[in-house]
Protein backbone atom coordinates (compact mmCIF):
# COMPACT_ATOMS: atom_id res chain seq x y z
CA UNK A 1 0.00 0.00 0.00
CA UNK A 2 1.07 3.65 -0.81
CA UNK A 3 1.05 6.41 1.31
CA UNK A 4 -2.03 7.87 -0.03
CA UNK A 5 -4.15 4.71 0.17
CA UNK A 6 -2.99 4.39 3.84
CA UNK A 7 -3.76 8.15 4.50
CA UNK A 8 -7.19 7.70 3.33
CA UNK A 9 -7.75 4.40 5.10
CA UNK A 10 -6.80 6.42 8.02
CA UNK A 11 -9.16 9.00 7.59
CA UNK A 12 -12.44 7.56 6.05
CA UNK A 13 -12.27 4.07 8.40
CA UNK A 14 -13.41 5.75 11.75
CA UNK A 15 -16.75 7.86 9.56
CA UNK A 16 -18.15 4.86 8.55
CA UNK A 17 -19.91 2.13 10.42
CA UNK A 18 -19.09 -0.94 8.11
CA UNK A 19 -15.23 -0.25 7.74
CA UNK A 20 -14.91 -3.87 6.44
CA UNK A 21 -16.75 -3.38 3.04
CA UNK A 22 -14.08 -0.28 2.29
CA UNK A 23 -12.24 -1.18 -0.64
CA UNK A 24 -9.99 1.59 -2.29
CA UNK A 25 -9.10 0.63 -6.09
CA UNK A 26 -6.24 3.01 -8.25
CA UNK A 27 -6.77 4.07 -11.43
CA UNK A 28 -4.12 5.36 -13.32
CA UNK A 29 -5.17 7.53 -16.18
CA UNK A 30 -2.76 10.05 -18.32
CA UNK A 31 -3.30 13.05 -16.15
CA UNK A 32 -4.39 11.89 -12.88
CA UNK A 33 -3.63 9.04 -10.25
CA UNK A 34 -7.36 8.46 -9.25
CA UNK A 35 -8.38 7.05 -5.89
CA UNK A 36 -11.57 5.08 -5.90
CA UNK A 37 -13.25 4.47 -2.44
CA UNK A 38 -16.02 1.33 -2.57
CA UNK A 39 -18.12 2.04 0.14
CA UNK A 40 -21.75 0.58 1.34
CA UNK A 41 -24.72 2.54 0.40
CA UNK A 42 -25.28 3.54 3.81
CA UNK A 43 -22.01 5.32 4.64
CA UNK A 44 -21.34 7.32 1.71
CA UNK A 45 -23.71 10.33 3.26
CA UNK A 46 -21.27 10.17 6.06
CA UNK A 47 -18.17 10.63 3.78
CA UNK A 48 -19.81 13.20 1.73
CA UNK A 49 -20.78 15.23 5.09
CA UNK A 50 -23.39 17.89 5.18
CA UNK A 51 -22.53 20.17 2.16
CA UNK A 52 -19.76 18.12 1.18
CA UNK A 53 -17.51 19.78 3.81
CA UNK A 54 -16.27 16.28 5.19
CA UNK A 55 -15.41 15.01 1.82
CA UNK A 56 -14.25 18.87 0.64
CA UNK A 57 -11.77 18.43 3.90
CA UNK A 58 -10.65 15.01 2.90
CA UNK A 59 -9.70 16.06 -0.69
CA UNK A 60 -7.86 18.88 0.44
CA UNK A 61 -5.30 16.91 2.72
CA UNK A 62 -5.11 13.93 0.40
CA UNK A 63 -4.11 16.42 -2.50
CA UNK A 64 -1.69 18.21 -0.32
CA UNK A 65 0.53 14.93 -0.31
CA UNK A 66 2.85 15.83 -2.92
CA UNK A 67 3.07 13.55 -5.76
CA UNK A 68 5.71 12.66 -8.52
CA UNK A 69 4.15 13.65 -11.42
CA UNK A 70 0.24 13.26 -11.29
CA UNK A 71 -2.51 14.84 -9.97
CA UNK A 72 -4.59 12.89 -7.49
CA UNK A 73 -8.49 12.27 -7.66
CA UNK A 74 -10.47 11.12 -4.93
CA UNK A 75 -13.98 9.49 -6.29
CA UNK A 76 -16.59 7.67 -4.27
CA UNK A 77 -18.26 4.42 -5.42
CA UNK A 78 -21.27 2.84 -4.79
CA UNK A 79 -20.38 -1.01 -3.59
CA UNK A 80 -22.91 -2.88 -5.49
CA UNK A 81 -25.28 -5.11 -2.88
Amino acid sequence: MDTIENLIIAIVKPLISQPDKLTIRIQDTPEFLEYHLDLDAQDIGRVIGRKGRTISAIRSIVYSVPTQAKKVRLVIDEKEA
